[in-house]
């Protein structure tokens, strides 16, 4: 079990195991060395862990821990959306051998108060290694599908594990606790074809590491310049954090699961697809091909400048060192001639910086083609419509501007009006059934009483996103899709109209937005006016027209 230590001031801190045989921290490697890391992704199972899937998983942990090659294993949280043994049941053991464990921590399936909770537990017992992240939507479970959560989302849970890294717990009581140690990951989904899906992820990639992420792991995907795209957009807004490349070694049947999009985010387009099937026919079923291929990968993820290799996949303990070493038999510059054996693009994708035509990489140089952008190519859906934001948008913007924005033209007589009402029932209720009536009919509004209209270009989250991402998108489209049903993606919506203002950059720029359920019924006009909202609880500036300084509720 991991040991306890005193800090110089007395507080007692979940430290590693003591002995020699203990592997360094993550943290050490990743903040304290130039060293690239290799990680293994475990994905625990179904049922109790003393059954054959369980001791299985189990198993190869306790191999991998036992090899100095493996810095760290990486635990899964119901993945899929579906229930799993908790990964701290594995991590414990694990931990106890000198492992390094990151634990999985998705919102799906818990609220803020069991995820704090859960942090406590996670740092109390030594996990101190976390990648935060929202989660698959569920999928069948105990007699029929689980009831999503939602509460929060991974910027917010990573808002909310970085307050409890300074003892900050924001909350009724004000109330401060021992400070916990994580180290805090996200994850980014770069391998995207749209533009309206790829600068997003992009953006909510910025604002999760303004709210405490300090490593980043990508998501599958099989695209070298699009991997070298991601490290260029970092450097070019001077995000200086440890990234780590996600290599997943494929077989002929993940392909074929992948390509399915039966895992939201994960990128197996028709060509790789149709070569996972091609060298399936060999002697060895494509083993030796998937092994190079992966390998590849990793060589190319140390020459741009990753600082580490996330594995995964359906693999013995054996098969890594098999892997690695292949991809120590490439020399320092081989990576530059590895590029264009690991480009397997959708067709017409879109890409932030112009090609480099000597690796087949990226270059420095941003896209300039329509405007700025090479390969403009938007979904289906959006290339019918008009680069122009639709009529409504620009109207429900203005009489916004007009009445919610300080400064307004309206802004005094609305604030005025609303302070009255807060005071008469009666007129409230009047008010509150009028906004409801126009809100429903305008947005589809579910009535949550903290809104981010003004935030996601007057989409409402709550009916048009199964998530309810008020920070940006999940992972998980396809194609500029829902990966729930058919629908284009809010926040893809959101940044098409916001583009043809040239706002597009801006999209997420401010504090994380978390919504107060306890507002759920209550009027969003009266909580914005009266500064009662999410806008309140970021410690914006809030003062009302009598003071003569008056704060920006947007």
């Amino acid at each position: 079990m991991a040991r306890l230590s005193s800090d110089s001031d007395g507080t007692s801190t979940a430290q590693g195991p003591a002995g020699a045989w203990g592997k360094p921290t993550l943290r050490h490697l990743l903040t304290e060395t130039d060293r690239f890391v290799t990680m293994v992704e475990l994905v625990t199972s179904r049922g109790l862990v003393a059954e054959p899937g369980g001791r299985r998983v189990l198993r190869l942990g306790r191999e991998l821990a036992e090899n100095p090659r493996i810095d760290g294993l990486s635990l899964t949280d119901n993945p899929g959306g579906s229930a799993m043994l908790a990964a701290d049941t594995l991590g414990t053991d694990l931990l106890a051998r000198g492992q390094e464990v990151i634990i999985h921590l998705a919102c799906k399936d818990w609220n803020r108060n069991a995820l704090q909770s859960r942090g406590w537990k996670l740092s109390s017992e030594g996990f101190n290694n976390v990648l935060a992240m929202s989660g698959d939507y569920p999928v069948g479970g105990y007699y029929g599908m689980a009831g999503p959560v939602f509460d929060m989302d991974s910027v917010g849970l990573l808002r909310m594990l970085s307050d409890m890294n300074v003892g900050r717990l924001p909350g009724p009581s004000g109330e401060s606790g021992e400070k916990t140690s994580f180290f805090l990951g996200a994850v980014v989904t770069n391998h995207k074809r749209y533009e309206s899906e790829v600068v997003p992820q992009y953006l909510k990639l910025t604002r999760k590491i303004e709210n405490g992420a300090v490593f980043v792991i990508n998501q599958i995907g099989y695209h070298a310049r699009k991997d070298d795209e991601l490290l260029r957009w970092l450097s070019l807004k001077g995000l200086r954090v440890p990234v780590i490349a996600n290599v997943y070694v494929l077989s002929a049947k993940a392909a074929r699961f992948f390509h399915a999009g039966n895992v939201p985010g994960v990128v197996v387009t028709d060509e790789l697809c149709a070569l996972a099937e091609q060298q399936a026919g060999s002697p060895d079923n494509g083993r030796s091909f998937f092994f190079e291929l992966a390998a590849k990968q990793i060589a190319i993820a140390k020459g741009l400048g990753f600082r580490g290799a996330y594995l995964g996949g359906h693999l013995a303990a054996s098969d890594y060192d098999e892997i690695l070493d292949r991809a120590d038999r490439y020399g320092p510059s081989d990576w530059r001639s590895l590029i264009r054996d690991v480009r397997f693009p959708y067709p017409d994708e879109f890409h932030y910086f112009d090609e480099d035509p000597q690796t087949g990489g990226s270059s420095s140089a941003v896209s300039r083609a329509d405007g700025r952008a090479e390969g403009r190519e938007r979904s289906p859906a959006r290339r019918r419509r008009s680069h122009r934001p639709p009529l409504a948008y620009s109207l429900n913007r203005l009489v916004h501007d007009a009445v919610f924005k300080p400064g307004g033209r309206l802004y005094g007589l609305a604030w005025a009006v609303y302070r009255q009402a807060d005071r008469a029932p009666r007129v409230e209720r009047m008010l509150h059934g009028t906004e409801r009536v126009v809100k429903t009919a305008l947005f589809d509004c579910h009535d949550c009483g903290d809104c981010s209209l003004p935030e996601i270009a007057f989409l409402c989250p709550e009916s048009q996103c199964v998530k309810n991402q008020r920070n940006g998108p999940c992972g998980g489209t396809r194609e500029g899709l829902c990966e729930i049903g058919e629908k284009e993606c809010i926040w893809a919506r959101a940044y098409e109209r916001l583009k043809a203002r040239g706002e597009e950059e801006t999209m997420l720029a401010g504090p994380a937005v978390i919504q107060d359920n306890a507002l759920r019924r209550t009027s969003a006009w009266a909580n914005a006016l009266l500064t009662r909202d999410h806008r309140a609880a970021q410690s914006l500036s809030h003062t009302s027209p009598e003071d003569g300084q008056r704060g920006d509720v947007e």
